[in-house]
């Protein structure tokens, strides 16, 4: 694969710690399942964190591992054009991880307007305020699988397949897209980088699963609290192919695109899948077996969905950019990555072990394979 030696030769923790620590790195949506894990990974990378969020419900991930120990927050919301502005310029970071979102597929029916507001705009508060900045930064926007014009075909989408989205969650990330593309374009060309000094990527990743999620409406969390419940997993599409994949995996990704930005920041700058590969696909009925004989006990139960708002029942990606560009493969397959999820929680919940030392065991862990 295309310049990995520097990897190879030196394993990804000592390639990710010699790029990130003791850089300033500011994590958009930092309170969330995914900012958490992220917390965790830069701290462990010796980075200086920075997040920017709304504040964090009480029994967050976010609380749960006393993030606020290792990184400085500031509640606010991201549709708060001057306010993200100021603490921003205000904390000249090296590098954004723009996580800020209205994640949910199903809630994006409900309101749709505050989803496009979040994620569309949002993204334009972050690159309009970034054009602030007199010092070279590196923006990694994370958006999702689910921006492709999804035909529902066995198909794996690239990136330059067209972009679309059925609901309006899918729809608002879309525009996410677009809007990083543009703003590369027209204020941070890469003709121009030595004058503005900002590199912009998007990161579209899978269906990510991993312990400490508790949100609404997303299968493990509705998994571990049926199984803590001994009530039967309720299941809406059971059919449904998804690309599962550890949380630790899209991380990795995003902190690869970073280092590999910083290295050469017109190069990398664009659109880039991360995914799991091809051939590692599961039905949402298979996921919940796999969990139910990892956590020993349990049973699923199918519901009618015939009343419910539209679900791509099929989707896959293909990250042969990334792996063969950037040096990133998924080291856990679907089956580990359940595997893990289940562990954390089973950890946390029954053994009662401190979340933020089961997670950090976790990205240790990784970082060492």
């Amino acid at each position: 694969m295309e310049k990995r030696s520097e990897m190879e030769n030196m394993g990804i923790e000592t390639v990710l710690k010699k790029k990130y620590s003791g850089k300033k790195i500011l994590i958009t949506g930092h309170t969330g399942f995914k900012g958490s894990w992220l917390i965790s990974a830069l701290n462990f990378l010796g980075a200086e964190i920075r997040g920017y969020s709304l504040h964090p419900d009480k029994d967050s991930l976010f609380n749960l591992m006393h993030c606020d120990k290792v990184c400085q927050s500031v509640f606010a919301d991201i549709r708060a054009q001057e306010k993200l502005e100021y603490e921003i310029t205000q904390f000249q970071p090296d590098f954004i991880f723009h996580l800020a979102a209205q994640s949910l597929v199903r809630p994006s029916y409900s309101d749709p307007a505050y989803t496009f507001e979040v994620n569309s705009m949002g993204t334009v508060n972050v690159l309009n305020s970034i054009r602030k900045l007199t010092k070279p930064c590196v923006v990694i926007v994370v958006t999702t699988d689910k921006v492709y014009e999804n035909r529902e075909i066995n198909y794996s989408y690239q990136e330059n397949d067209s972009l679309g989205g059925y609901d309006p969650y899918s729809a608002s990330k879309a525009c996410a897209e677009i809007i990083a593309s543009s703003f590369r374009r027209s204020f941070f060309n890469a003709e121009n980088y030595n004058e503005h000094k900002k590199s912009v990527a998007t990161a579209r990743a899978g269906n990510v699963i991993g312990g400490g999620d508790w949100a609404k409406d997303r299968i493990i969390p509705d998994l571990i609290n049926s199984l803590t419940q001994k009530k039967a997993v309720k299941i809406r599409n059971p059919g449904s192919i998804r690309p599962w994949q550890h949380v630790l995996d899209g991380l990795s990704g995003y902190l690869l695109l970073g280092a590999k930005i910083a290295g050469d920041p017109v190069r990398y700058s664009e659109a880039w899948n991360l995914g799991p590969k091809d051939n590692d696909t599961l039905t949402v009925l298979e996921l919940v077996g796999h969990a139910i004989k990892m956590w020993g006990t349990g049973k699923y139960e199918c519901v009618n969905t015939d009343d419910q708002p539209h679900e791509a029942s099929l989707l896959k990606l293909d990250s042969t950019k990334a792996m063969k560009h950037l040096g990133w493969v998924p080291k856990y397959d679907s089956r580990t990555g359940i595997m893990l999820t289940i562990e954390w929680y089973r950890k946390v919940l029954v053994e009662k072990i401190s979340p933020a030392d089961i997670t950090l065991t976790q990205i240790k862990s990784y970082f060492s394979i």
